[in-house]
């Protein structure tokens, strides 16, 4: 049997779930406290524990950084009991460590599961990244294109005025000029401080978010999971390595990359089929946040199955320990 053939996505989906609420649960007494570390060692902690329960020979390809870097859920860890399937693993045990600091919106525990050599190994660099939800012909943006350009192509595309179009941004320096260019067009803007795969995952579904495109640069890792979600929700993504010195092109190549010009596509960062859990730590336009209700603690989740494009947004509660 291959490694895809054992790769049961609808038996580990529920267990993949329960990995994504540890995390979230374990950071509930540290939203708004402004210990971003020990937020994020918390979720760590709780992941890695939660994941050496499954059935998996899994291996972490997108983590917490290499291993000289991180003690747990580090990039090339095996996870799992090593009696299971041969499985990539790409985790953000916390997305949004500042936001669960400040108790801002949107702070996720994420993880991705696909069979081995599934996913892209991608370096701890940074990736441009541009993202549109579902229902568009294939490149109907691309990276090529500057970003007023990518406006007015969208907008042509939904028929409606580029005054009709949101692009989320991450609100960086870098990306200053950007939002001049977007906002020529008419364009609005929606500026987010942390959490990109969070607004990758928000193009699709505009109808509910109101974001239409992200476009900026960001963490590579991140590209790789947010292409994974979209990959369950639909949608396009196309990102770009970006190199700012000879020891992160070093970091490419060790991570198996050769040409780092290359525009990788959603199908390119997640090959086969993929599963994709990530569950609310605060408050946000996806999902509620952990919430203390009595003697119970409550989070929200959302799973979903690349193969099946099944979508469940469940409530989880557990009594507090």
């Amino acid at each position: 049997m291959t490694d895809a053939a054992t790769f049961d996505d609808r038996m580990l989906s529920l267990a993949l779930a329960r990995v994504s609420e540890a995390a979230a649960i374990a950071c509930h007494s540290l939203i708004g406290r402004g210990d971003e570390k020990a937020a994020d060692q918390a979720a760590v902690d709780a992941m890695r524990c939660e994941l050496n329960r499954l059935a998996i020979a899994g291996t972490v390809v997108i983590g917490e950084g290499e291993r000289d870097e991180a003690p747990m859920l580090y990039i090339g860890e095996d996870v799992g009991t090593g009696a299971g399937p041969a499985v990539d693993i790409a985790l953000d045990p916390l997305e949004g460590t500042t936001l669960t600091a400040k108790d801002m919106a949107n702070a996720l525990a994420v993880i991705a599961m696909g069979p081995r050599g599934s996913m892209l190994h991608a370096p701890d660099v940074y990736m441009d990244k541009l993202a549109v939800g579902p229902g568009y012909a294939a490149g109907v943006v691309t990276l090529d294109m500057d970003p007023a350009t990518r406006v007015k192509a969208l907008a042509k595309a939904k028929g409606c005025k580029p005054a009709e179009i949101t692009v989320c941004v991450l609100e960086r320096p870098r990306h200053e000029d950007m939002i001049q260019a977007i906002r020529s067009t008419g364009a609005a803007i929606r500026l987010i401080t942390d959490g990109d795969v969070a607004g990758v995952m928000h193009c699709a579904d505009s109808t509910r978010t109101g974001i239409d495109m992200y476009m900026g640069s960001g963490g590579a890792p991140e590209g790789v999971l947010a292409a994974a979600a979209l990959k369950c929700l639909g949608g396009q993504i196309m990102g770009r390595l970006m190199f700012r010195n000879d020891d992160e092109r070093g970091r490419a190549t060790k991570a198996g990359i050769t040409d780092f010009d290359r525009v990788y596509d959603r199908d390119d960062m997640v090959t086969d089929d993929v599963i994709f859990a990530a569950t609310g730590v605060t408050d946000g336009s996806l999902l509620a946040g952990v919430r203390r209700e009595g003697n119970f603690v409550s989070v929200e989740t959302l799973l979903m199955r690349s193969r099946s494009g099944s979508i469940r947004q469940m409530r989880y509660r557990r009594p507090v320990s």
